[in-house]
């Protein structure tokens, strides 16, 4: 008797426009950096960027997706190059992804 697996968890995440903007350059680099190296783009990054621009602005991630998402925005945080906008919507948007991680206990 095979048992059902158990339902994989969400977050409902809400991104301003300027957050989804941030999110969607940070995927859409991932992307088109695997372009120009002639490989596969990242499934992850593709998945999360039709999430992101799903028409709304919540998006529902699911718990890999919001972890990996929460770890793409970390690393691009810690650049030094990116503007201050993307800094500031980009740490808005970091906190509130690991705050809904934290909640669930997947930090």
């Amino acid at each position: 008797m095979s048992s059902q697996p158990p339902e994989a968890e969400t977050h409902e995440v809400t991104l301003s426009r300027d957050e989804q903007w941030v999110v969607h350059a940070i995927l859409a680099g991932y992307i088109d950096d695997a372009i120009d190296a002639d490989e596969t783009p990242p499934a992850w990054a593709i998945e999360l960027l039709e999430a992101v621009e799903s028409g709304d602005n919540t998006e529902v991630l699911t718990g890999l997706q919001t972890r990996r998402l929460a770890d793409v925005m970390g690393d691009y945080l810690e650049r030094e190059d990116i503007p201050d906008q993307d800094r500031v919507h980009g740490s808005d948007v970091a906190d509130r992804l690991e705050a809904h991680l934290e909640s669930t206990g997947t930090a």
